[in-house]
């Protein structure tokens, strides 16, 4: 652990690809990831003599809607420059970025208890291309030069890996909630920087960026092994040098990569062939705005407020979107239902507990049983309305636990109702009190010596009679009645 006078500083620095039709300043294809190798490029995103790029406007729209949601100054002007390097991936010579005039200003991410991390910027760039090593040999693959790309720098607000990786996640949701970017980190659409340093008495230490970190659990690994890397060297009266450093995972390390360049190093200007852009007028801003859809802690805090829903289910639902999004079309067939109910008189419904089951049965079970399949895929069966259904069932006591787990497990393989099961395996639970004593006397007799084990007040051999009874009625009895009428009769 390191010191206590030593304090961990930590910013991010995170790249995602943005899911436009086409690149940045041409008409290829942004497929970067699927297509063959060398196959969306032409002479614009290769740079050739003679070429002239055009800015994608849907691809500006994009990091400005992200700026907005995160609560970023637009400015009414910004611009491209040139960020002049030499890299085999970089056909250009040069990158096409932003400088000193961003798209988007300082904002704020606020990521739970009472955390909030600001903003430096969030600005637009075009991608390189990829390098493929295989053997002594290193290929280019330039299907994703001149992808979109978005970058965003916090300030170094973040205290520790836990933080970090928080700050990421959240940033992931708000992105897919946006639709700007798929921003899946195994495909490389979306890269993180985090910049390290490690201070005394609240003042900052020599920083070091450790470089394409390309999953969380990567990202909280890595801060992790370089804080305590940095504080063996201050602590041995050391000092850590100012360099670009990778994570190698299998020896979960990181490692020297270079000395770290300085804005100057790049000597950026103005991009001599794109136009300054005025994007901050207030009719433009306030049609993106109407653009930006329930972000995730807005949508965090209603299902807890709206469902009564703990933490972690909430978070469930927000984490995976179109889960949360069935759920909401499951609670709207219950309110429908509700109101049916009560039209007729029948009897007042707790909606709050309805809401519970199904958010129960989704949770527990239906994620169970799709292993890692979506409810929004073609190939999910079963409808809103079919598992309200099942869950009024369970509500109103027509079934038990256990025939819900077999009929769920049903509708998910054939997408038939419910009720159409029930019937059709003899589901329905056994009814009438003298059939269910009889089931109830005919288990103690057959297991006598758990019957007199429980006489002695082994509590344990009333749970399996109970089991006994549910078995011998493929659970359509209520195991608490079985359980009151085993006690009665021993």
């Amino acid at each position: 652990m390191t010191k206590s006078f030593l304090q961990p500083v930590i910013g991010l620095e995170i790249h995602a690809e943005l899911n436009t039709a086409s690149k940045m300043f041409c008409s290829c294809r942004n497929d970067s990831v699927e297509a063959h190798p060398n196959v969306n490029v032409c002479p614009v995103c290769m740079g050739h003599p003679g070429t002239l790029p055009v800015i994608n406007k849907e691809a500006v729209k994009k990091v400005i809607k992200t700026g907005l949601a995160l609560n970023c100054r637009i400015p009414e002007h910004s611009k491209f420059d040139r960020k002049n390097y030499f890299y085999p991936d970089l056909p250009k010579g040069y990158q096409i970025s932003q400088y000193d005039a961003p798209l988007c200003g300082e904002g704020y991410l606020d990521i739970g208890d009472g955390k909030r991390v600001r903003i430096t910027r969030v600005h637009l760039e075009e991608d390189t291309g990829r390098l493929i090593h295989a053997g002594e040999h290193s290929l280019v693959d330039f299907n994703r030069a001149g992808v979109p790309l978005m970058e965003l720098v916090t300030k170094p607000d973040i205290k520790s890996a836990q933080e970090a990786k928080k700050f990421a996640q959240e940033l992931q949701l708000i992105l897919r909630y946006l639709e700007v970017s798929n921003a899946d980190m195994e495909k490389g659409e979306m890269r993180i920087e985090a910049n390290i340093s490690l201070g005394r008495e609240g003042k900052m230490g020599t920083k070091v960026e450790v470089k394409n970190l390309n999953s969380f659990r990567t990202v909280e690994r890595a801060i992790e092994y370089e804080i305590e890397r940095q504080a063996g060297i201050l602590e041995s009266g050391e000092k850590v040098i100012q360099e670009t450093r990778g994570w190698h995972d299998v020896k979960q390390i990181t490692f020297s990569q270079r000395g770290k360049e300085e804005a100057h190093d790049y000597r950026y200007f103005p991009e001599p062939d794109l136009p300054p852009l005025r994007v901050g007028t207030s009719e433009y801003l306030d049609q993106i705005r109407a653009e930006i859809p329930e972000l995730p802690q807005q949508r965090r805090q209603r299902f807890i407020e709206e469902y009564k829903l703990g933490p972690k289910e909430a978070e469930l639902f927000v984490s995976q979107k179109d889960l949360g999004e069935y759920y909401e079309k499951v609670v709207s067939e219950l309110r429908e239902w509700i109101k049916e109910q009560e039209h007729r008189g029948l009897y007042r419904i707790e909606f709050e507990k309805l809401a519970k089951i199904a958010a129960n049965y989704i949770v527990s079970d239906l994620l169970g049983l799709l292993k890692g399949a979506s409810p929004a895929g073609k190939d999910f069966l079963i409808s809103a309305e079919d598992f309200a259904e099942l869950i009024t069932l369970i509500y109103e006591g027509k079934i038990s636990s256990k025939i819900a787990k077999t009929v769920l497990a049903e509708m998910l393989q054939t997408g038939a109702d419910p009720h159409h099961i029930i019937e059709e395996k003899q589901l329905t639970r056994v009814e009438g009190q003298g059939e269910i004593e009889r089931i109830v006397k005919e288990a103690i007799s057959q297991n006598g010596k758990a019957a007199e084990d429980y006489k002695k007040g082994k509590a344990a051999a009333l749970q399996f009679l109970v089991g006994q009874v549910m078995a011998k009625t493929k659970g359509r009895v209520d195991p608490e009645a079985a359980r009151q009428l085993l006690t009665k009769f021993l």
